[in-house]
């Protein structure tokens, strides 16, 4: 097949461009470069069967020329605003890079009668919720705009189905972690330290609880999820059953880089507005289709913090 990845050279894209070009497909990945990064996909540029555009899927024209020449039998759309932090001061952001380029996308998709969409969402639409949420959980109140971008795209995805006979796989994602990361605690953590060995700075009270899921692990899911159910609109939440607090994540990368600072707590149970600061997931669904993580919510944070110190 000829697969489009959007987000491309990004940290999960690149890893989907990798697992797709071992199955025998074709790769276009598309990157506008503000998170992705040429190291990331340099290792497949003498492949033949991977193409990479430098361009931004706001402007329409430019994607309508790639699906044109292209002829793409399915997309994974993973091009987003992933820095939720971001959207707090420009809520645009959210709107353009995490809704506009799923809109557009969606329409490239009708004009060129591509008919299979996989789609990166998060946890983050669910809001903030004490139950164990289950894809069917509702209401859904996300509290930040990266969450309601991601729940305004998964409504459009469901209505371009409705409508153009479009197929979609919808994954949900908690915290992805691991080799290629651009962004999060971890990098927080070890950033900060290496400025200031002896002190630690934790945002909120260290307290925040939530499950790490290793790259590789979300890629093998989702390509199990793809291959395995075929239903009009496909959605799953992915993670893993254990869930690390924050100040594990901080003494991980303390005893990885073989320091002994005094960590201050700034205090209150998130780490900034819009933060979800615990929640579980149900993967009842997803283990019925058969798949399993191979890693643990603190081995996924140990791998990662081990990828970055390299």
């Amino acid at each position: 097949m000829k697969i489009l990845v959007t987000g491309g050279a990004g940290f999960i894209g690149s890893h989907l461009d990798d697992a797709l070009l071992r199955r025998g497909h074709e790769v276009a990945a598309i990157d506008n470069f503000i998170l992705g990064t040429i190291d990331n996909v340099r290792h497949n540029l003498a492949d033949d069967s991977f193409k990479l555009y430098h361009e931004d899927i706001l402007n329409i024209g430019k994607l309508e020329d790639i699906f044109k020449t292209e002829k793409f039998d399915a997309v994974f759309h993973l091009a987003a605003n992933s820095d939720i932090q971001r959207s707090i001061e420009a809520p645009s952001v959210d709107y353009e890079l995490t809704f506009q380029t799923t809109f557009n996308v969606l329409l490239c998709m009708k004009k060129f009668q591509v008919n299979n969409i996989l789609f990166a969402s998060s946890s983050a639409i669910y809001g903030e919720s004490d139950a164990t949420l289950s894809e069917d959980s509702g209401p859904l109140f996300p509290i930040s705009h990266y969450g309601a971008a991601k729940l305004a795209s998964e409504a459009f995805i469901s209505s371009f189905c409705e409508n153009y006979g479009l197929k979609a796989w919808i994954f949900r994602f908690p915290n992805v972690v691991g080799e290629r990361s651009t962004h999060g605690v971890i990098h927080d953590f070890v950033r900060r330290l290496r400025i200031n060995p002896k002190t630690l700075d934790v945002m909120g009270d260290g307290n925040q609880n939530k499950p790490y899921l290793y790259i590789k692990d979300l890629v093998d899911a989702m390509l199990f999820c793809w291959d395995r159910s075929k239903d009009k609109i496909n959605y799953f939440n992915i993670g893993v059953d254990t869930r690390t607090r924050v100040k594990t994540i901080a003494d991980i990368v303390i005893r990885n880089m073989g320091l002994n600072p005094r960590i201050n707590f700034t205090g209150g149970d998130r780490g900034w507005v819009g933060d979800v600061p615990e929640f579980t997931y149900d993967l009842a669904k997803l283990k019925r289709l058969g798949w399993t993580p191979r890693h643990t919510s603190d081995e996924a944070v140990d791998l990662a913090v081990k990828a970055m110190l390299l």
